[in-house]
């Protein structure tokens, strides 16, 4: 340490006074220069230190209203939250209610239609039963229209179809008596039904004969040209059998001057009035009337209303007989009301009497009640003067009384 201080103190002495003066000068400057920094350094951190506090400060500020605004915040959220909570409990509920009833009604739903399944299952075997039933029947429909074709094949078994079916007719609608079948008439024909008319007119001639084989023959013809032959051959039966009828069954006198040729078929009557126009006129011409089972009924119901009217006529004198005894019965029930009705008028004026004498008795009963009360009407009297008073009033009560029974 020596060593250095000497050797800086040669060195010193080895620099000139010039030398040392600028050193010293240049010493100054910067010790001035240092004091300036140090100063301005010292501002600096002075400002630096404000800065800092105030940004501190900026800060804290900041911080407490952060703080503030996440107390609110928090508040907030709680208070949503439990909005929300409420929000969804309710939501909840009503989720829950809405799913009970959705299951509800689908389950309500879901045993309708289960149910209206079993009903339509059930109807549909009810209708399936009906539907086996109606095949059956249709088989044995189908049977018994072999047979009929069987039937209707053979002219002899045909006749007795026609002939069956219209005295079932004609048995349905008349009573026993009104008509004969098969009978005999003068010229040795026998029609097949003979209906007996009302006054003694002669009996109505019905034949069930009917020339099925040309109709079939039409039906079976396989050409326009077969067709029309057999259309032909058709009129010509036709006008050969209604010729017949009008020469054996139309005798005058006998029978009626009308008679009735029965078509066993609805369909075949219509298709002979739609194309065999000239044989339905021929055969009116000729009076006999082309019927239908249904017109056939018909016809058989105005017969059957006409004989009504017959058998009503014929009872008439028995129906005015007994209207004459039911207008002496009815004179001797107005004598019978006329003399119940004037005793009843005489009960009547006794009921009148006697109601008047209640009413007099009642006001006789009034003024005594008057008199009695009068008479009570001196308490301040001795025990002795309201006996007597008593005794008074009875006495004249008992005159009332009197005067009353001998008034009445």
């Amino acid at each position: 340490m020596t060593i250095h201080s000497e050797s800086l103190a040669l060195a010193l002495a080895s620099i000139s006074p010039a030398m040392l003066a600028l050193i010293g000068g240049a010493l100054a400057a910067l010790f001035m220069l240092v004091i300036v920094l140090l100063l301005r350094g010292a501002s600096l951190r002075r400002e630096q230190a404000e800065e800092a506090s105030f940004r501190a400060e900026e800060n804290e500020a900041r911080m407490a209203e952060l703080l503030k605004i996440q107390a609110e915040m928090q508040g907030r959220i709680a208070a949503m939250t439990e909005v929300f909570g409420a929000r969804q409990s309710e939501l909840n509920q009503t989720i829950s209610q809405r799913l009970d009833g959705m299951s509800q009604r689908v389950s309500s739903t879901i045993t309708e239609q289960t149910k209206s399944t079993h009903e339509n299952l059930q109807r549909l075997q009810e209708r399936l039963a009906v539907i086996d039933a109606a095949q059956n029947n249709i088989q044995t429909l189908a049977k018994d229209v072999v047979g009929l074709q069987a039937i209707l094949s053979n002219k002899q078994t045909r006749g007795a179809f026609g002939q069956s079916r219209m005295e079932t007719i004609v048995a349905d609608g008349l009573p026993m008596g009104a008509y004969a079948f098969q009978q005999t008439l003068s010229n040795g024909s026998r029609p097949d039904c003979t209906i007996r008319m009302p006054n003694g007119a002669p009996p109505l001639v019905i034949d069930a004969k009917f020339p099925l084989e040309a109709w079939n023959a039409i039906r079976d013809a396989g050409s326009p040209e077969a067709g029309k032959i057999a259309s032909q051959q058709f009129r010509r039966d036709m006008e050969v059998h209604i010729r017949d009828i009008s020469e054996k069954y139309l005798i005058q006198g006998e029978t009626q001057d009308t008679a009735f040729l029965f078509v066993p078929s609805e369909s075949i009557f219509a298709e002979i009035h739609e194309h065999f126009e000239p044989v339905v006129q021929k055969a009116h011409r000729a009076r006999i009337v082309i019927v239908s089972p249904s017109l056939l009924m018909l016809s058989i119901q105005v017969i059957q209303a006409v004989l009504k009217d017959q058998r009503m006529r014929a009872q008439a004198h028995l129906i005015q007989g007994e209207v004459a005894i039911l207008m002496d019965d009815l004179s001797r029930l107005d004598e019978r009301v006329r003399k119940l009705q004037g005793h009843f008028a005489m009960a009547q004026k006794d009921i009148d009497m006697v109601v008047t004498s209640a009413d007099k008795l009642t006001k006789r009963g009034a003024r005594i009640e008057a008199l009695e009360f009068e008479a009570g009407s001196g308490d301040a009297k001795p025990a002795r003067d309201s006996e007597a008073s008593a005794k008074s009033v009875e006495s004249r009560t008992g005159l009332l009384k009197l005067r009353v029974v001998d008034e009445e």
